[in-house]
């Protein structure tokens, strides 16, 4: 081989040799690349909310009835045909107004026969004081015997009490006449009539209905507390009625939860029921528009007696692992770490955590279906609780110091 050929092998070997020492260093870099950028994207932004002990009114809810605070069933009081009805059904009625007017014709005649038979007693009664008077003033002459003067003073006494007996009886006939009128006892909403113009009604035991009031303004909820609602939040802050009508009450419609009433305990039972554990409670209500129906199914909320310090997680921060309940909190090396929680009552949008957590740990609300437990995140903390939540954690640390 001459060596022009040599020299020409050996110039083509070094530029093979330069070309995969090339590329290998380039194949380096971005290998080195990948790893430095894969290391980067492990610190998984997330957001974070930093619990700590806050004052909170806790809230349990129960299910109840309405029933209304005053009803009446109207029947009549006195016999006779139905001619006039002067309500509308379902209209309210105010106390004293006539609902129903029963033929008053009879009754118009027995007041007038009643006061003729009163003023006939009076007559004889007065004619019988006289006969008594003239016969005590012979007596005293001797003029006649003792015998005509006692038949004198019985008289006087029959017709005195005949007179009680017509003043008696008149006030039943005006009484049965002012019964003709059948009038609302109470103010409410008045049912449909049961019986209509024409109809004759019968007095006494089975006197038929004619219709029903309920009061509107006011309305009671009754609903059955739990023994351990009721010993821990009620009966350990509240030892008399006065104390228990200051314990908060709400009260929800069903498919109407935009409008809230507040009301008041208005009784608890004087017993708790051994085979359900529960004891009765009704609370009061304000219905000024008349919404709230009796018999209406109900939401009750009943606050606990007194505020508690309580540590609250919202609820999206929550995870679920069959019956385990968790949070992901982030410690101060950035890393994720695995955290069972024991819940409590929901206050709001959050949850009390009864064990698992301490105040000032962070826990991951937003970004949670991206991190495990051991990864790196960039944790950053929510806006709106911010400088308020670590006022109280520093009031919180100074107590503790």
């Amino acid at each position: 081989m001459s060596s022009f050929t040599w020299k020409k092998f050996f110039a083509n070997t070094a530029v093979a040799v330069a070309v995969v020492a090339g590329t290998l260093y380039c194949a380096d870099s971005s290998q080195a690349d990948k790893t430095e950028a894969a290391a980067i994207v492990t610190a998984i932004p997330v957001s974070v909310e930093t619990v700590g002990l806050r004052k909170v009114q806790v809230w349990s809810e129960f299910s109840g009835r309405l029933q209304a605070v005053d009803s009446a069933e109207i029947r009549p009081e006195v016999s006779g045909r139905i001619t006039e009805v002067r309500f509308e059904d379902g209209g309210s009625v105010k106390a004293g107004e006539v609902l129903f007017v029963i033929d008053p014709r009879p009754y118009e005649a027995a007041v007038a026969k009643a006061e003729a038979l009163l003023a006939t007693a009076k007559t004889n009664a007065e004619f019988a004081r006289i006969e008594k008077t003239r016969a005590a003033s012979m007596l005293k002459t001797q003029a006649i015997a003792q015998l005509f003067y006692d038949e004198r003073a019985k008289a006087d006494r029959v017709t005195a009490a005949t007179v009680q007996v017509a003043e008696a009886e008149l006030k039943q006939a005006k009484l049965d006449l002012e019964q003709a009128y059948v009038r609302a006892p109470i103010s409410g909403r008045a049912s449909r009539a049961e019986l209509t113009v024409g109809n004759l009604v019968q007095a006494g035991a089975n006197a038929p209905l004619l219709t029903t009031i309920v009061a509107n303004n006011t309305v009671y909820a009754d609903f059955d507390v739990d023994e351990q609602t009721y010993m821990q939040s009620i009966r350990r802050v509240a030892n008399n009625r006065a104390q228990e009508r200051q314990i908060p009450v709400e009260l929800v419609v069903p498919g109407d939860k935009a409008h809230r009433y507040t009301g008041t305990i208005y009784s608890f039972d004087n017993r708790i029921d051994a085979a359900s554990g529960t004891i009765r409670a009704r609370a009061k209500f304000d219905n000024p528009d008349g919404a709230l129906v009796p018999g209406l199914f109900v939401s009750v909320k009943l606050a606990n007696g007194a505020e508690e310090q309580a540590l609250l997680v919202p609820t999206q921060a929550l995870g679920f692992d069959q019956s385990k309940k968790f949070v992901y909190v982030v410690g101060p090396d950035g890393k994720v770490a695995y955290r069972e929680v024991t819940l409590g009552k929901a206050v709001a949008a959050k949850r009390i955590v009864l064990s698992g957590l301490d105040a000032g740990d962070r826990v991951i609300v937003d970004g949670i279906q991206h991190v495990r437990p051991g990864v790196v995140v960039d944790a950053e903390e929510l806006a709106d609780h911010g400088s308020d939540l670590k006022a109280d954690l520093e009031k919180q640390r100074l107590v503790r110091q």
